[in-house]
């Protein structure tokens, strides 16, 4: 059995010259532009690529973000409040606004993450009541989706709600509101803002814990009807791999609530793992976490592995590799690219999957009444004959009409 067979489609092209007669016995190019599927990456540095002065920084960022470009569809922008806004009323959405326009020019989906979470939560905020906090939470929401609309239709609309009533690592003012207000009812409020901000939009709920903990979350949530439009996985894997084993008994879990699925921060790392006794990934910290060669070939390994795995699941919509390059969070050999933009075997193994195995090239004839059929991975496609090309989308099975 075919286990790619729902990304792909079957498609009859008629193919028309500009008088509209049959383009009969022509070889055709057949091309595909892009993926239907969501293949992503943090995108932060697109920020600083757009704001900072220093040329020599800015030239650095812009060829690893050719890198990124040439792998990837989607993208991650940063929202963290208390980064976002370091000062009641002071923002990042110029910048912001900036670079998720960048993306979307190159053709790249943007989401943005997080619009409400305990950590990296605002400080400024903690002189409030819970009151306002709440109404300056919903505020918040508001004006970021309003502000974002059609630039970002996606969004993590709350983060690690599991924790979050119970985060007792330092105060902070979400998990005092999460804590009054409960699990439920603060959801239920934010999805609510973001809904009635941006009625299209397509808004997650995201956590690492894959536990039956966020399973419970999930059926409370979808009974007092939260409109939860995907299920957003966290799979930082500095401690190794999950293996099929964990992943495919994640995937069967959460496939019960027929949603679809995003893997929304996947890492592997390529170099010495992380001891198993951690239990908040945030407590390691090394002076030094290089990447290796032996590392390196297995991340290679364990990335394609894991993302064929996803790609074949139907429910799963999305995968982000969470870090582009070496030395992101907790300094981690965690990227695609090294830390000098030099391309890693895992870079080259999805490079391999993404516009190898699963992109759509082919060469075909026209026949007498202009027709040609293909199968294709869903997406968008350009076909070419004699140096005329006309775009189309291959969305399912079906016939349409192209004129060149």
């Amino acid at each position: 059995m075919d286990s790619l067979a729902h990304r792909r489609a079957n498609s009859r092209l008629q193919v028309l010259n500009p008088d509209g007669t049959p383009a009969s016995r022509r070889p055709v190019l057949i091309d595909q532009t892009s993926h239907s599927f969501l293949f992503g990456c943090g995108a932060f540095d697109t920020v600083p690529l757009l704001s900072l002065r220093d040329w020599g920084r800015r030239d650095f960022l812009r060829r690893r973000m050719e890198k990124w470009l040439a792998l990837f569809n989607y993208g991650t922008l940063p929202f963290y409040w208390g980064r976002y806004e370091p000062e009641e009323g002071h923002t990042m959405q110029e910048e912001t606004l900036a670079a998720a326009r960048w993306l979307g020019e190159r053709g790249v989906k943007v989401k943005g993450h997080p619009l409400c979470w305990h950590t990296a939560c605002a400080p400024w905020l903690m002189q409030y009541s819970n009151e306002e906090i709440l109404r300056r939470q919903l505020d918040r929401i508001r004006r970021e989706v309003t502000a974002f609309r059609g630039v970002i239709d996606m969004w993590d609309v709350i983060n690690e709600v599991v924790i979050m009533p119970v985060f007792d690592k330092y105060d902070n003012a979400v998990t005092r509101i999460c804590r009054e207000k409960g699990r439920i009812r603060l959801v239920k409020d934010v999805f609510a803002a973001a809904r009635e901000s941006n009625p299209g939009a397509t808004l997650l709920i995201n956590d690492f814990n894959t536990s039956v903990s966020y399973e419970i979350l999930l059926e409370g949530l979808l009974e007092a009807g939260v409109p939860v439009s995907a299920i957003g996985i966290q799979s930082h894997q500095h401690q190794g791999y999950w293996g099929l084993e964990k992943l495919n008994d994640v995937l069967e879990r959460f496939s019960r609530f027929g949603l679809p699925i995003h893997f929304t921060e996947n890492t592997l790392i390529s170099g010495e793992l992380m001891p198993a006794h951690i239990v908040d990934l945030n407590d390691w910290q090394v002076p030094s976490w290089p990447t290796t060669p032996e590392g390196e070939e297995r991340q290679a390994r364990e990335i394609s592995e894991m993302y064929t795995t996803l790609f074949s699941h139907p429910l799963v919509e999305a995968v982000t590799t969470w870090d582009f390059n070496d030395g992101c969070w907790l300094g981690a050999p965690s990227g695609l690219v090294r830390a000098d933009n030099s391309e890693k075997p895992a870079y080259e193994a999805l490079m391999g999957l993404i516009h190898g195995a699963w992109e759509t090239h082919e060469r075909l004839v026209t026949d007498e009444e202009g027709f040609v059929s293909f199968t294709g991975f869903k997406g968008g496609y350009a076909l070419t004959a004699e140096n005329r090309r006309t775009a189309f989308t291959l969305k399912g099975d079906g016939t349409q009409t192209l004129t060149l």
